[in-house]
């Protein structure tokens, strides 16, 4: 053995607070390991590592749409110059798109208040049936929503056809004349405000029945216990147990009318004479089938403000009255 490997197995271990020897220190491949295992541990690294996914999906398919969108709408009619707000000018200084702004707030408004008011009937009607007869009931009720839209208003553009109408032959029957339903113009709105409802209400009552069912029943024998009234029990128990999702679902079923297409197109096209356009078939109308893509996006991109602001008042509700129960 050499001095130096004498010197090297004489030299003192390191001694740790036990009084045995310590171990050697960790190398720094361990080093690394222990810490992707914290970084690991982390609930709010895992919970966006899962989300990445669907970010990336948004992404893709929502916010890139979005900025093309709002690039397209600042260029002229050839795509060639950059025009600013010019086309957004050039709409609100048209009577028709006015018209269309109009009709779009009164179809969405007026839809999506009817189909929350009959979703809440149903839901109510469901939620007081047993448990077996409640199943057959709420499979029938929601297939009009399970129906793909489009072929569901095939069906109703049949019935309300002016030659072969169902609904004036059977009118006919009780000796009441025919009804031009998409002939006219309070008869075309009307027509597709009843078809957006008839699709559409089915989502609500499923909602509210979930919410319905999620009450605790505690609270219903307490009112029943002070005296409370079947109204009193609606107006102090289930609505303000439900407010959160009576929200949440009229502003999901609000942006999806704004943004409706099939049942208008199918239905009416726009006529007669433009009076039941909303913003996504004028959008079409003008940027496909007239070949003005800059202003077809600029009619789009009209729904984001009027949206963002009702989200915006909607989200803040629901947000403080979070807040007041979990304090």
């Amino acid at each position: 053995m050499s001095e130096r490997d004498a010197a090297i197995a004489a030299r003192p271990l390191p001694v740790g607070p036990s009084g045995l020897p310590a171990a050697p220190a960790a190398q720094p491949t361990a080093r690394r390991a222990s810490r992707l295992q914290r970084i690991a541990r982390r609930n709010s690294t895992i919970a966006f590592l899962m989300t990445l996914p669907l970010i990336l999906l948004i992404g893709g398919l929502v916010v890139y749409p979005f900025c093309y969108a709002v690039y397209l709408a600042m260029l002229n009619k050839r795509m060639t110059r950059f025009v600013g707000l010019d086309n957004f000018t050039f709409l609100l200084g048209r009577e028709t798109f006015q018209n269309v702004i109009w009709q779009s707030v009164v179809f969405a408004v007026s839809a999506v208040l009817l189909k929350a008011l009959i979703g809440f009937i149903l839901a109510h009607v469901l939620h007081a049936l047993p448990s077996r007869g409640q199943r057959a009931w709420r499979g029938m009720l929601l297939v009009p929503w399970v129906i793909p839209p489009a072929i569901s208003t095939l069906a109703w553009w049949w019935l309300f056809d002016p030659s072969y109408s169902a609904v004036n032959w059977l009118l006919a029957g009780f000796g009441a004349g025919p009804i031009p339903w998409l002939g006219e113009a309070g008869w075309a709105r009307f027509a597709v405000i009843l078809v957006n409802v008839w699709y559409g209400a089915p989502f609500f009552m499923i909602m509210y029945l979930a919410a319905l069912k999620s009450v605790p029943d505690q609270l219903y024998e307490a009112a029943a216990i002070d005296g409370a009234s079947f109204w009193q029990k609606l107006r102090y128990v289930t609505l303000p147990m439900m407010r959160n999702i009576i929200s949440i679902t009229v502003l999901f079923s609000l942006i999806v009318t704004f943004a409706n297409f099939d049942i208008v197109r199918i239905l009416t096209n726009g006529g007669p004479q433009d009076t039941t356009h909303v913003f996504a078939t004028y959008a079409f109308q003008v940027g496909i089938q007239s070949g003005d893509i800059p202003l077809g996006a600029s009619v789009s991109l009209f729904m984001f403000p009027l949206l963002a602001v009702f989200a915006v008042f909607v989200l803040r509700g629901i947000n403080r009255r979070s807040k007041e129960i979990g304090a």
